[in-house]
Protein backbone atom coordinates (compact mmCIF):
# COMPACT_ATOMS: atom_id res chain seq x y z
CA UNK A 1 0.00 0.00 0.00
CA UNK A 2 1.73 3.39 -0.86
CA UNK A 3 0.95 6.98 0.90
CA UNK A 4 -1.61 8.01 -1.45
CA UNK A 5 -5.00 7.43 -0.31
CA UNK A 6 -7.00 4.28 0.06
CA UNK A 7 -9.13 3.85 -3.70
CA UNK A 8 -12.02 2.52 -2.21
CA UNK A 9 -12.27 5.54 0.25
CA UNK A 10 -14.49 8.90 -0.81
CA UNK A 11 -11.96 12.00 -1.42
CA UNK A 12 -14.16 14.36 0.40
CA UNK A 13 -11.69 15.82 2.67
CA UNK A 14 -12.56 18.35 4.68
CA UNK A 15 -10.34 20.83 6.92
CA UNK A 16 -9.92 17.64 9.47
CA UNK A 17 -8.21 15.41 6.36
CA UNK A 18 -9.95 12.21 7.77
CA UNK A 19 -9.81 10.72 4.17
CA UNK A 20 -6.41 11.54 3.17
CA UNK A 21 -2.89 12.75 4.93
CA UNK A 22 -2.36 15.67 5.87
CA UNK A 23 0.08 17.75 3.00
CA UNK A 24 3.12 19.46 4.35
CA UNK A 25 1.30 22.51 3.36
CA UNK A 26 -1.23 22.29 6.00
CA UNK A 27 1.05 21.17 8.91
CA UNK A 28 0.85 23.03 12.18
CA UNK A 29 3.48 24.84 14.02
CA UNK A 30 5.53 23.01 17.23
CA UNK A 31 3.14 25.64 19.41
CA UNK A 32 0.28 24.57 17.79
CA UNK A 33 0.66 20.85 18.59
CA UNK A 34 1.97 21.31 21.54
CA UNK A 35 -1.61 22.86 22.84
CA UNK A 36 -2.97 20.29 21.21
CA UNK A 37 -1.48 17.49 23.18
CA UNK A 38 -0.51 19.45 26.89
CA UNK A 39 -4.10 21.02 27.02
CA UNK A 40 -5.17 17.04 27.14
CA UNK A 41 -3.90 15.67 30.28
CA UNK A 42 -3.38 18.26 32.24
CA UNK A 43 -6.61 17.87 33.61
CA UNK A 44 -8.17 17.38 37.38
CA UNK A 45 -8.99 13.55 36.48
CA UNK A 46 -5.49 13.44 36.81
CA UNK A 47 -5.62 14.81 39.98
CA UNK A 48 -8.45 12.48 41.13
CA UNK A 49 -6.13 9.75 40.29
CA UNK A 50 -3.22 10.78 41.74
CA UNK A 51 -5.46 11.33 44.91
CA UNK A 52 -6.51 7.60 44.61
CA UNK A 53 -3.04 6.45 44.33
CA UNK A 54 -1.45 8.40 47.56
CA UNK A 55 -4.45 7.00 49.41
CA UNK A 56 -3.30 3.54 48.86
CA UNK A 57 0.54 3.59 48.37
CA UNK A 58 1.60 6.40 49.92
CA UNK A 59 3.22 9.95 48.77
CA UNK A 60 6.59 8.74 47.57
CA UNK A 61 5.42 4.98 46.41
CA UNK A 62 2.39 6.88 44.37
CA UNK A 63 5.01 9.65 43.11
CA UNK A 64 7.03 6.46 41.83
CA UNK A 65 4.54 4.65 40.17
CA UNK A 66 3.52 8.56 38.43
CA UNK A 67 6.76 9.20 37.06
CA UNK A 68 7.43 5.71 36.17
CA UNK A 69 3.94 5.10 33.99
CA UNK A 70 3.82 8.58 32.45
CA UNK A 71 7.52 7.36 31.26
CA UNK A 72 6.10 4.67 29.79
CA UNK A 73 3.79 6.65 28.18
CA UNK A 74 5.96 8.90 26.85
CA UNK A 75 7.51 6.04 25.02
CA UNK A 76 4.79 4.35 23.67
CA UNK A 77 3.08 7.64 22.76
CA UNK A 78 6.03 9.52 21.65
CA UNK A 79 7.40 6.22 19.24
CA UNK A 80 3.77 6.27 17.36
CA UNK A 81 3.40 10.23 17.17
CA UNK A 82 6.85 10.54 15.23
CA UNK A 83 5.38 7.88 12.89
CA UNK A 84 2.40 9.80 12.51
CA UNK A 85 4.38 13.17 11.60
CA UNK A 86 6.38 11.60 9.06
CA UNK A 87 3.35 10.15 7.00
CA UNK A 88 0.56 12.39 7.42
CA UNK A 89 -2.26 9.98 8.82
CA UNK A 90 -4.73 9.56 10.99
CA UNK A 91 -5.04 6.57 13.58
CA UNK A 92 -7.25 5.20 10.99
CA UNK A 93 -5.61 5.00 8.22
CA UNK A 94 -2.43 4.16 9.84
CA UNK A 95 -4.14 1.19 11.06
CA UNK A 96 -4.78 0.12 7.76
CA UNK A 97 -1.89 -0.68 6.80
CA UNK A 98 -1.06 -2.72 9.50
CA UNK A 99 -4.08 -4.68 10.56
CA UNK A 100 -5.51 -4.64 6.41
CA UNK A 101 -9.13 -2.67 5.52
CA UNK A 102 -11.24 -5.45 7.62
CA UNK A 103 -9.63 -5.55 10.55
CA UNK A 104 -8.68 -1.98 11.03
CA UNK A 105 -12.77 -1.23 10.58
CA UNK A 106 -12.93 -3.32 13.98
CA UNK A 107 -9.83 -1.98 15.62
CA UNK A 108 -10.16 1.91 15.02
CA UNK A 109 -14.05 1.68 15.49
CA UNK A 110 -13.35 -0.17 19.05
CA UNK A 111 -10.81 2.91 20.14
CA UNK A 112 -12.64 5.83 18.58
CA UNK A 113 -16.00 4.12 20.71
CA UNK A 114 -13.93 4.08 24.00
CA UNK A 115 -13.17 7.30 23.77
CA UNK A 116 -16.67 8.32 23.35
CA UNK A 117 -16.67 6.83 27.03
CA UNK A 118 -14.41 9.40 28.33
CA UNK A 119 -16.16 12.09 26.54
CA UNK A 120 -19.16 10.93 28.57
CA UNK A 121 -16.86 10.52 31.82
CA UNK A 122 -15.67 14.49 31.36
CA UNK A 123 -19.13 15.68 30.69
CA UNK A 124 -20.64 14.23 33.43
CA UNK A 125 -17.33 14.99 35.68
CA UNK A 126 -18.51 19.28 34.47
CA UNK A 127 -22.05 18.82 35.85
CA UNK A 128 -20.73 17.29 38.86
CA UNK A 129 -18.60 19.83 39.79
CA UNK A 130 -20.71 22.04 39.10
CA UNK A 131 -23.58 21.30 41.24
CA UNK A 132 -20.89 21.20 44.05
CA UNK A 133 -19.82 24.14 43.82
CA UNK A 134 -23.08 26.51 42.13
CA UNK A 135 -25.89 23.80 43.12
CA UNK A 136 -26.92 23.45 39.73
CA UNK A 137 -28.86 20.02 38.83
CA UNK A 138 -25.84 17.78 37.62
CA UNK A 139 -27.90 15.95 34.71
CA UNK A 140 -28.76 19.60 33.33
CA UNK A 141 -25.72 20.72 33.91
CA UNK A 142 -24.26 17.87 32.26
CA UNK A 143 -26.73 17.81 29.43
CA UNK A 144 -25.64 21.86 28.59
CA UNK A 145 -21.93 21.22 29.01
CA UNK A 146 -22.53 18.17 26.43
CA UNK A 147 -24.57 20.37 23.75
CA UNK A 148 -21.12 23.21 24.25
CA UNK A 149 -18.38 20.69 24.32
CA UNK A 150 -19.91 18.88 21.00
CA UNK A 151 -20.51 22.46 19.35
CA UNK A 152 -16.52 23.70 20.18
CA UNK A 153 -15.28 20.28 18.45
CA UNK A 154 -17.13 20.86 15.42
CA UNK A 155 -14.80 23.66 14.64
CA UNK A 156 -12.10 21.02 14.02
CA UNK A 157 -8.37 20.51 15.52
CA UNK A 158 -7.54 24.48 15.57
CA UNK A 159 -10.44 24.99 18.07
CA UNK A 160 -8.19 22.10 20.45
CA UNK A 161 -5.25 24.64 20.75
CA UNK A 162 -7.12 27.35 21.22
CA UNK A 163 -9.34 25.66 24.14
CA UNK A 164 -5.46 23.96 25.55
CA UNK A 165 -4.08 28.25 25.16
CA UNK A 166 -7.22 28.97 27.99
CA UNK A 167 -7.34 25.58 29.54
CA UNK A 168 -2.81 25.04 30.06
CA UNK A 169 -2.50 29.03 31.97
CA UNK A 170 -6.01 28.73 33.92
CA UNK A 171 -4.98 25.39 34.99
CA UNK A 172 -1.03 26.56 36.24
CA UNK A 173 -2.77 29.01 38.02
CA UNK A 174 -5.47 27.09 39.85
CA UNK A 175 -2.38 24.83 40.85
CA UNK A 176 0.33 27.27 42.12
CA UNK A 177 -2.82 28.68 44.37
CA UNK A 178 -3.53 25.09 45.62
CA UNK A 179 -0.06 23.86 46.31
CA UNK A 180 0.61 27.62 47.73
CA UNK A 181 -2.15 27.48 50.34
CA UNK A 182 -1.31 23.51 51.14
CA UNK A 183 2.04 24.39 52.06
CA UNK A 184 1.28 27.26 53.49
CA UNK A 185 -0.98 24.90 56.21
CA UNK A 186 1.19 22.18 56.13
CA UNK A 187 4.97 21.20 56.43
CA UNK A 188 6.12 19.62 52.98
CA UNK A 189 7.99 16.75 55.65
CA UNK A 190 4.31 16.07 56.46
CA UNK A 191 3.14 15.62 53.37
CA UNK A 192 6.28 13.90 51.99
CA UNK A 193 5.63 11.43 54.67
CA UNK A 194 2.12 10.76 54.53
CA UNK A 195 1.90 7.09 54.67
CA UNK A 196 -1.23 6.37 52.55
CA UNK A 197 -5.02 5.95 54.16
CA UNK A 198 -6.61 3.20 56.32
CA UNK A 199 -9.36 2.85 54.67
CA UNK A 200 -7.84 3.08 51.11
CA UNK A 201 -7.87 -0.13 48.65
CA UNK A 202 -4.40 -1.85 48.86
CA UNK A 203 -2.56 -1.72 45.86
CA UNK A 204 0.80 -2.93 43.95
CA UNK A 205 3.30 -0.69 42.13
CA UNK A 206 2.40 -3.03 39.01
CA UNK A 207 -1.67 -1.50 39.52
CA UNK A 208 -0.51 1.68 40.46
CA UNK A 209 1.67 1.72 37.35
CA UNK A 210 -1.26 0.58 35.04
CA UNK A 211 -4.38 3.11 36.37
CA UNK A 212 -1.58 5.92 35.26
CA UNK A 213 -0.89 3.96 31.88
CA UNK A 214 -4.57 3.74 31.79
CA UNK A 215 -6.13 7.33 31.87
CA UNK A 216 -4.69 8.06 28.91
CA UNK A 217 -3.90 4.80 26.63
CA UNK A 218 -7.03 5.03 24.74
CA UNK A 219 -6.24 8.70 22.99
CA UNK A 220 -2.83 8.22 23.47
CA UNK A 221 -2.71 5.06 21.22
CA UNK A 222 -5.03 7.55 18.91
CA UNK A 223 -2.01 9.85 19.22
CA UNK A 224 -1.98 10.29 15.21
CA UNK A 225 -5.18 12.03 15.19
CA UNK A 226 -3.29 14.63 16.67
CA UNK A 227 0.80 14.65 15.84
CA UNK A 228 -0.22 14.28 12.16
CA UNK A 229 -0.71 17.84 11.86
CA UNK A 230 3.24 17.96 12.76
CA UNK A 231 5.81 19.27 10.33
CA UNK A 232 8.53 16.88 11.78
CA UNK A 233 8.71 13.64 13.91
CA UNK A 234 10.73 16.07 16.25
CA UNK A 235 7.83 18.91 16.42
CA UNK A 236 5.47 15.53 17.45
CA UNK A 237 7.54 13.89 20.24
CA UNK A 238 8.25 17.46 21.45
CA UNK A 239 5.17 17.82 21.78
CA UNK A 240 4.01 14.37 22.91
CA UNK A 241 6.39 15.40 25.89
CA UNK A 242 4.62 18.12 26.90
CA UNK A 243 1.82 15.52 27.74
CA UNK A 244 4.10 12.68 29.16
CA UNK A 245 5.50 12.94 31.49
CA UNK A 246 4.71 17.09 31.98
CA UNK A 247 1.02 18.15 32.06
CA UNK A 248 -0.07 14.68 33.04
CA UNK A 249 2.57 14.43 36.02
CA UNK A 250 2.17 17.94 36.59
CA UNK A 251 -2.12 16.95 37.28
CA UNK A 252 -1.70 13.52 39.18
CA UNK A 253 1.18 15.47 41.73
CA UNK A 254 -1.08 18.61 42.41
CA UNK A 255 -3.50 15.58 43.49
CA UNK A 256 -0.96 13.79 45.86
CA UNK A 257 0.26 16.98 47.25
CA UNK A 258 -3.67 17.98 48.66
CA UNK A 259 -4.27 14.28 49.53
CA UNK A 260 -1.12 14.48 51.41
CA UNK A 261 -1.89 17.24 53.24
CA UNK A 262 -5.62 16.79 53.90
CA UNK A 263 -6.78 19.81 52.38
CA UNK A 264 -8.81 17.82 49.40
CA UNK A 265 -9.47 14.23 50.23
CA UNK A 266 -10.00 13.87 46.69
CA UNK A 267 -7.54 15.59 45.23
CA UNK A 268 -10.05 18.58 43.82
CA UNK A 269 -7.38 21.34 44.11
CA UNK A 270 -9.94 23.43 42.65
CA UNK A 271 -12.22 23.32 45.83
CA UNK A 272 -9.06 24.26 48.01
CA UNK A 273 -8.76 27.90 46.16
CA UNK A 274 -12.63 28.19 46.22
CA UNK A 275 -12.79 27.97 50.21
CA UNK A 276 -10.85 30.56 50.51
CA UNK A 277 -13.03 33.15 49.64
CA UNK A 278 -17.02 32.96 48.07
CA UNK A 279 -15.50 34.97 45.12
CA UNK A 280 -13.48 32.26 44.33
CA UNK A 281 -16.45 29.78 44.05
CA UNK A 282 -17.46 30.54 40.30
CA UNK A 283 -14.14 31.00 39.50
CA UNK A 284 -13.47 27.55 40.57
CA UNK A 285 -16.60 26.33 38.48
CA UNK A 286 -15.66 28.39 35.08
CA UNK A 287 -11.72 26.67 35.93
CA UNK A 288 -13.75 23.09 35.94
CA UNK A 289 -15.99 23.95 32.85
CA UNK A 290 -12.59 24.99 30.60
CA UNK A 291 -10.67 21.81 31.78
CA UNK A 292 -13.69 19.60 31.36
CA UNK A 293 -13.68 20.91 27.63
CA UNK A 294 -10.23 20.43 27.20
CA UNK A 295 -10.38 16.71 27.57
CA UNK A 296 -13.96 16.09 25.65
CA UNK A 297 -12.92 17.67 23.10
CA UNK A 298 -9.94 16.08 22.41
CA UNK A 299 -12.08 12.77 23.10
CA UNK A 300 -14.71 13.80 20.27
CA UNK A 301 -12.10 14.32 18.19
CA UNK A 302 -10.29 11.48 18.12
CA UNK A 303 -13.72 9.66 18.18
CA UNK A 304 -15.51 11.63 15.00
CA UNK A 305 -11.75 11.62 13.23
CA UNK A 306 -12.04 7.78 13.63
CA UNK A 307 -15.39 7.08 12.61
CA UNK A 308 -15.58 9.20 10.00
CA UNK A 309 -12.37 7.71 7.85
CA UNK A 310 -14.65 3.80 8.94
CA UNK A 311 -18.16 5.32 7.92
CA UNK A 312 -17.03 7.61 4.99
CA UNK A 313 -18.79 10.34 6.74
CA UNK A 314 -17.74 14.37 7.21
CA UNK A 315 -15.89 14.57 10.44
CA UNK A 316 -18.99 17.07 11.56
CA UNK A 317 -21.67 14.49 11.21
CA UNK A 318 -19.78 12.13 13.25
CA UNK A 319 -18.63 14.63 15.57
CA UNK A 320 -22.64 15.71 16.23
CA UNK A 321 -23.69 11.92 16.41
CA UNK A 322 -21.14 10.86 19.11
CA UNK A 323 -21.44 14.02 20.63
CA UNK A 324 -25.55 13.29 21.71
CA UNK A 325 -24.65 10.08 22.37
CA UNK A 326 -21.45 10.98 24.95
CA UNK A 327 -23.77 13.74 26.39
CA UNK A 328 -26.90 11.41 27.26
CA UNK A 329 -24.40 9.11 28.86
CA UNK A 330 -22.62 11.58 30.76
CA UNK A 331 -26.06 12.79 32.01
CA UNK A 332 -27.10 9.14 33.03
CA UNK A 333 -24.30 9.49 35.62
CA UNK A 334 -21.45 6.81 34.13
CA UNK A 335 -18.77 9.22 36.21
CA UNK A 336 -19.03 6.83 38.84
CA UNK A 337 -17.35 4.21 36.88
CA UNK A 338 -14.27 5.29 36.00
CA UNK A 339 -12.18 2.57 38.25
CA UNK A 340 -13.47 -0.41 35.98
CA UNK A 341 -12.93 2.19 33.16
CA UNK A 342 -9.28 2.57 33.47
CA UNK A 343 -8.89 -1.15 34.44
CA UNK A 344 -10.88 -2.30 30.85
CA UNK A 345 -7.82 -0.11 29.25
CA UNK A 346 -5.19 -1.41 30.96
CA UNK A 347 -5.76 -4.98 29.53
CA UNK A 348 -7.64 -4.75 26.36
CA UNK A 349 -6.14 -1.28 24.20
CA UNK A 350 -2.32 -1.30 25.01
CA UNK A 351 -1.45 -4.33 22.56
CA UNK A 352 -2.85 -2.33 19.85
CA UNK A 353 -0.33 -0.07 20.11
CA UNK A 354 2.36 -2.85 20.46
CA UNK A 355 1.57 -4.22 17.22
CA UNK A 356 1.42 -0.71 15.80
CA UNK A 357 5.04 0.30 16.97
CA UNK A 358 6.56 -3.31 15.84
CA UNK A 359 4.57 -3.03 12.78
CA UNK A 360 6.63 0.41 11.68
CA UNK A 361 9.66 -0.68 13.46
CA UNK A 362 9.95 -3.75 10.90
CA UNK A 363 8.70 -2.32 7.84
CA UNK A 364 9.26 1.25 8.32
CA UNK A 365 6.34 3.40 6.67
CA UNK A 366 5.54 1.03 3.63
CA UNK A 367 1.91 0.22 5.12
CA UNK A 368 1.66 -3.58 3.41
CA UNK A 369 -0.53 -5.23 5.60
CA UNK A 370 -0.38 -8.16 7.79
CA UNK A 371 -3.74 -9.11 9.80
CA UNK A 372 -2.50 -12.76 10.92
CA UNK A 373 0.04 -11.07 12.78
CA UNK A 374 -1.23 -7.65 13.73
CA UNK A 375 -4.57 -9.81 15.03
CA UNK A 376 -2.52 -12.33 16.17
CA UNK A 377 -0.14 -9.95 18.27
CA UNK A 378 -3.59 -8.03 19.82
CA UNK A 379 -5.35 -11.44 20.92
CA UNK A 380 -1.70 -12.66 22.22
CA UNK A 381 -1.34 -9.12 23.92
CA UNK A 382 -4.95 -9.87 25.55
CA UNK A 383 -4.49 -13.02 26.91
CA UNK A 384 -1.58 -12.07 28.44
CA UNK A 385 -2.82 -8.92 29.85
CA UNK A 386 -5.77 -11.14 31.29
CA UNK A 387 -3.07 -13.91 32.53
CA UNK A 388 -1.26 -10.99 34.39
CA UNK A 389 -4.13 -9.75 35.96
CA UNK A 390 -5.50 -12.86 37.47
CA UNK A 391 -2.22 -14.42 38.44
CA UNK A 392 -0.09 -11.99 38.51
CA UNK A 393 -1.60 -8.91 39.83
CA UNK A 394 1.38 -7.17 40.87
CA UNK A 395 2.69 -6.37 37.67
CA UNK A 396 1.56 -3.65 35.04
CA UNK A 397 -0.67 -5.18 33.08
CA UNK A 398 -0.18 -2.37 30.35
CA UNK A 399 3.01 -2.91 30.15
CA UNK A 400 3.02 -6.63 29.65
CA UNK A 401 -0.12 -6.18 26.93
CA UNK A 402 2.27 -3.63 25.19
CA UNK A 403 5.32 -6.17 25.03
CA UNK A 404 3.41 -8.80 24.24
CA UNK A 405 1.66 -7.21 21.45
CA UNK A 406 5.11 -6.00 20.12
CA UNK A 407 6.73 -9.50 20.60
CA UNK A 408 4.13 -11.44 19.35
CA UNK A 409 3.63 -9.68 16.15
CA UNK A 410 7.21 -9.20 15.48
CA UNK A 411 7.27 -13.56 15.51
CA UNK A 412 4.63 -14.09 13.87
CA UNK A 413 5.66 -12.05 11.24
CA UNK A 414 8.64 -13.35 10.86
CA UNK A 415 7.55 -17.18 11.01
CA UNK A 416 4.71 -15.97 8.27
CA UNK A 417 7.97 -14.52 5.96
CA UNK A 418 10.09 -17.43 6.27
CA UNK A 419 7.24 -19.55 4.39
CA UNK A 420 7.30 -20.43 0.86
CA UNK A 421 6.36 -17.65 -2.03
CA UNK A 422 2.45 -18.48 -2.17
CA UNK A 423 2.14 -19.92 1.33
CA UNK A 424 1.65 -16.62 3.29
CA UNK A 425 -1.61 -15.13 3.27
CA UNK A 426 -1.81 -12.14 1.19
CA UNK A 427 -2.59 -8.71 2.95
CA UNK A 428 -6.31 -7.97 2.64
Amino acid sequence: MTASSSPDRPQHSGNEFEHEPVPDSRRHSLLSVTLVWIGFPLVVTGAFLGSQLTQALGFTTAMLAIVLGNLILFGYVGIQSAIAARSGRSFSLLSRGVFGPSAARLVSGFLSTLVVGWFAVQTGLAGQGLQDMLGWSAPLSSLAAGVLFTALTMMGVRALSVVGAVSVPFFVLMGIAAVAITLSQHEWGAIVGYAGSSGASVLSIGVAITMVISLFIDSGTLTADFTRWARNPTHAVLATASAFPLANGVAMTLGAIVTAAGTASDGNFAAVVADQAGWLVPVAAAFFVVNCASVTMHCLYNAATGWSEIAGQRFRVMTVLFGAIGTVAAAAGVWDLLIQWLSLLGVVVPGIGGVMIAHFLRNGLTLEANPPAALGGWGIAIVAATGVNLWLPQLSVAVVAMLAGGAAYWLIAGALATRPVGARPGAE
